[in-house]
């Protein structure tokens, strides 16, 4: 079993020095494209405390089966170190994956390396733990492991988390904030940007998160928000979404949508309403509307 960990003295000054630091490395650029989520490959959003091996499975078959190389990234955490079953690797492995390695540092002059990155480069797969997503930013932002992050998609892989590695997969970092998870818009606001020009939280309802979202909208209203529960995932590809599993989603897209009609409804406005989805209901990302079969 394979384990690749940075740990010691060194990683935990180097966690110090970054949680006391402005805000962080900007994500890469990305090249324009058609698709909210990736042109290539597969995300995996799952919305915390994911203890369906359904999904886990499914993240497996997306990667090309049991014999696909998984990297999981337990960064999230913030503990001083990790083991061979750190990010879920365990349950991979339990499940049947035989090629997992766990990959963490939180040194990002050492996220830059070759000699760190360089198991992403042959990965299929790759699943971030939770936490607190802005380790996440502070680790690998704009560095050669965050490129071969959006390499793994490219090479049509599949990227995917749970609770931090939820909001980390969006272009908006919801709660990114240093001091607490209770201020949506902190201290570091950029993602990976997996799925494009959207805001992603978790635990949504468990929490009570429902009306959370709104403190990003009304900074950024052009952003596509998506709350999804613990045990529930969202499975994208290019501009189609699909829940999977679990109880639900939440959509902010300012509009609304409901089995029963809406037409007798008496609703909020544009600004402050929402709606569920639950497993197996698709939605069009692109032109933000729920596909109805």
């Amino acid at each position: 079993m394979k384990n690749l960990l940075q740990t010691g003295t060194l990683a935990l000054l180097a966690q110090a020095a970054l949680v006391s630091a402005s805000p962080a490395i900007p994500a890469i650029p990305r090249q324009d494209s058609p698709y909210v989520g990736p042109e290539n490959g597969t995300l995996v959003i799952i919305g915390g405390n994911a203890q369906d091996d359904a999904i886990y499975q499914r993240i497996i078959d997306l990667a090309g089966g049991p014999d696909a190389p998984i990297i999981t990234i337990p960064t999230a955490d913030g503990a001083p170190t990790y083991d061979d079953d750190a990010a879920s690797a365990g349950t991979f492995r339990r499940l049947g994956a035989t090629n997992v390695t766990v990959l963490h540092t939180y040194d990002p002059a050492v996220a830059d390396t070759e000699e760190f990155a360089a198991p992403l480069r042959t990965a299929k797969g790759v699943f971030f733990g939770g936490g607190r997503q802005w380790r996440l930013v502070d680790a690998y932002a704009g560095t050669l492991t965050e490129q071969l992050f959006h390499d793994v998609l490219a090479r049509g892989g599949v990227v995917s988390g749970s609770s931090a590695g939820a909001s980390i997969q969006g272009s908006f970092l919801a709660r990114g904030d240093t001091a607490t998870n209770q201020i949506l818009v902190g201290d570091h606001t950029v993602g990976f940007g997996f799925l494009k020009n959207a805001a992603i939280d978790q635990h949504v309802l468990v929490r009570g998160r429902q009306f959370d979202m709104f403190d990003i909208l009304k900074v950024q209203p052009e952003l596509l928000g998506i709350a999804i529960d613990e045990n529930t995932a969202l499975i994208v590809s290019k501009n189609d979404a699909e829940v999977y599993r679990g109880t639900y989603v939440i959509i902010y897209d300012g509009g609304f949508w409901s089995r029963e009609g809406s037409e007798l409804k008496h609703l909020p406005d544009s600004s402050s309403i929402f709606y569920f989805l639950k497993d197996g209901d698709k939605y069009d990302l692109g032109k933000r509307q729920v596909v109805v079969s």
